[in-house]
């Protein structure tokens, strides 16, 4: 027997438990998710206080609380900065998971919403609106631009489901390629026809907030909304299909209708999307990879944080178009192409964006 005083060694199964990396992992992720909400409310509120007219911070927030329809001041923030915003952060939203949802369900990693032919569809609709129809309002070409990008994605997974494999992602990414190159050559054949056309359509193409009001942002709202919710809900389906349509089925995932859902579910997002503003490059491109450098290959943490950084750089990107012109502004689409190319191209070069 060891002396009274004498130290034992009781092994390790008596030894304190480490703490469950897991719960730590968790407990960052929560963490960075609070760090984007805050960032976003702040971008939110620049994105109302600034503007061509230079309107003090105490009237910004006088207006928000306290509506005067006789104050000039109280007008331009209620009727012009804050739909504008709203418009900003579901559009942001739409772009951030819709990218997402196509990075994963396709499995390419340089996979964007325009992959479904989503901004081919919108933009030949709304020029054939504006060639056949004389059409020239910003409230038409929402809704043919969402229904262009609906018919086209609808084209896309059909011609990317034929054949004994069904939908698989390369032959899903190669429908989207040729029917986008098919209807841009559609779209530029109306164009050069018609002068007037192209002058009308170059506004909406190049993707911009200006202009878009209360009426744009209710009508495209709901799509947007009930979007939203359903990509959140495609967490363990996008997990499911990254690891390869063998386990995936294994696992019990009926991989053509979940292919399929998520389908529906980016032309709802980045439909409506387009519509409001007119196609917005490298948002949907870049912000999952940004996403996936923050949360890892779980898109149950991907959608979310794309849904939040996704708003954060495109109003970013707002308000600066808006500041280095002044008085006049750059549209936001120029502005998110100037500063996702090169963030893109480092990205590229940094890491290996074929592990998805």
């Amino acid at each position: 027997m060891p002396p009274p005083n004498a130290v034992v060694d009781v092994g390790p199964e008596t030894a304190a438990p480490p703490r469950p990396r897991r719960r730590t992992r968790r407990t960052t992720l929560v963490l960075g998710l609070v760090v984007c909400v805050v960032l976003l409310v702040l971008v939110s509120l620049l994105s109302i206080a600034v503007g061509s007219k230079q309107i003090p911070l105490s009237t910004v927030l006088d207006a928000l609380r306290h509506y005067n329809e006789s104050d000039t001041d109280h007008v331009i923030i209620r009727s012009l900065r804050v739909p504008r915003t709203l418009i900003g952060l579901m559009v942001g939203a739409a772009l951030g998971l819709s990218g997402a949802l196509m990075q994963g369900v396709t499995r390419n990693p340089l996979a964007d919403p325009g992959i479904l032919g989503v901004n081919g569809g919108a933009a030949l609709f709304v020029v054939g609106g504006i060639y056949w129809f004389g059409l020239s309002s910003l409230t038409a070409y929402v809704w043919l631009a969402f229904l262009g990008a609906a018919a086209a994605s609808v084209a896309v997974y059909f011609l990317g489901s034929l054949g004994r494999e069904g939908a698989t992602p390369v032959k899903l990414a190669l429908a989207g390629a040729a029917l986008t190159a098919m209807l841009g050559s559609l779209t530029t054949a109306l164009l050069i026809g018609d002068v007037d056309t192209f002058d009308q359509f170059r506004f909406w193409s190049v993707g911009s907030f200006a202009g878009r009001g209360s009426d744009i942002a209710e009508q495209v709202a709901p799509f947007i909304l009930v979007g939203i919710v359903l990509a959140l809900f495609c967490g363990r389906v996008l997990n499911a299909l990254s690891l390869g349509d063998d386990v995936a089925k294994s696992l019990g995932q009926r991989v053509g209708l979940a292919r399929a859902f998520v389908a529906v579910v980016v032309v709802l997002l980045c439909g409506a999307a387009t519509a409001a503003a007119g196609p917005i490059g490298f948002i949907g491109l870049t912000i999952p990879h940004v996403a996936r450098l923050v949360t890892g290959p779980d898109y149950r943490w991907i959608l979310p944080y794309s849904m939040l950084l996704a708003p954060i750089l495109l109003l970013g990107s707002d308000v600066i178009g808006r500041v280095v012109a002044l008085p006049g502004e750059l549209q936001v689409g120029i502005v998110t192409a100037v500063l996702g190319a090169p963030f893109f191209i480092v990205l590229v070069r940094r890491r290996k964006l074929a592990d998805l």
